[in-house]
């Protein structure tokens, strides 16, 4: 089982800085969340620390990044496993390393008398996802199961784009809204409430575990063919990762990219982050994730799954843990 942040992975050989030092691609999101752990590993000297040259393509868009893998134009992209499952199915060897769980939910605002999802018949809804984004779907499957309520049928959905949703949201133009994380918690320093979140959606599905949703994406076989370099990389990101979760110093010195438009949103920001990184990932994580794929499979069909009628075994990277010797987490504050 991986174990993130209460042990940190380290190796037992040391990584010495050589004249010939690997790179690694990384393809990102020019305004993604994920920057924030690529500007830590920066200012943090991680790569040169773990002996490898991280230089780094922003792109325009998940579709963009997806091609950029693709073309060989990057080594390592950040998406969903559920991209990687359909691959897998398509013949191609991605996998994913795990790094955050499935969070957010849908938000009314706090004044709402609505209690509960039933409360929504007739009312418009807002989905930043498209009509395939996991949380809209996890939540058609949670109303049907509850309260045998059509959700999709018994509402009117709205597909926006995160920003705009936020927007109308305000407007008082929707009644619910389903957004990507960082958004949701604008919302939440707002005036707006979930009504219901993705953990308890889960746990009425009977889904008891954290699943992840997102992880840094390569080909299986350039892993295999560079093992060191693509451990040395999960391990700087698994640092940084630390490093967000322990040190509110580090936060202050990325604030700016966080785009925070005050101490409220910053601050929530950052907890909201911490409350999504991954902990552990083993066999009962695996269970979850193959149960949620049923779900996600019901619910949103072809346009989501493609061809895959399972969770393929390697849609998720097993590291070499004989290589690795878990030491105590890093507490950062407490260093000079």
């Amino acid at each position: 089982m991986y174990k993130f942040f209460a042990v940190l992975a380290f190796f037992t050989s040391f990584f010495s800085v050589a004249d010939n030092v690997p790179n690694v691609r990384l393809g990102v999101l020019k305004y993604g969340t994920v920057n924030w752990e690529v500007e830590v590993i920066k200012q943090n000297k991680l790569d040169e620390k773990y002996g490898f040259n991280l230089h780094v393509l922003s792109l325009a868009s998940k579709n963009a990044s997806a091609v950029a893998l693709q073309s060989d134009a990057v080594d390592i992209i950040l998406t969903d496993w559920l991209w990687v499952n359909r691959q897998r199915f398509n013949h191609k060897s991605y996998t994913l390393f795990p790094t955050s769980i499935a969070t957010g939910g849908l938000y009314v605002p706090n004044d709402s008398k609505i209690d509960s999802v039933t409360g929504l018949r007739g009312l418009k809804i807002g989905i930043a996802g498209g009509e395939v984004d996991k949380n809209w779907l996890l939540l058609q499957a949670y109303s049907r199961k509850k309260y045998g309520f059509d959700i999709k049928q018994e509402t009117l959905p709205s597909f926006t784009s995160p920003a705009l949703l936020n927007v109308l949201m305000r407007r008082g133009e929707l009644d619910g809204g389903i957004n990507f994380w960082h958004y949701g918690t604008r919302l939440k320093t707002q005036g707006y409430k979930l009504l219901i979140s993705v953990p308890q959606m889960l746990a009425e599905l009977d889904i008891a575990n954290d699943v992840p949703l997102l992880g840094w994406v390569f080909d299986e076989n350039w892993a295999k063919q560079h093992p060191q370099l693509i451990q040395r990389f999960l391990l700087a990101s698994l640092e940084a990762k630390q490093i967000l979760y322990s040190s509110d110093e580090q936060w202050q010195q990325i604030r700016k990219l966080t785009k925070a438009e005050n101490d409220s949103v910053f601050s929530t920001l950052k907890s909201d982050y911490r409350a999504g990184l991954l902990h552990q990932f083993g066999e009962k994580e695996r269970n979850a994730t193959q149960q949620i794929f049923t779900v996600l499979a019901e619910q949103g069909g072809q346009n989501l799954v493609g061809k895959a009628t399972s969770l393929d075994m390697g849609t998720f990277w097993t590291m070499d843990e004989s290589k690795l010797t878990l030491i105590p987490a890093v507490d950062y504050e407490s260093q000079p």
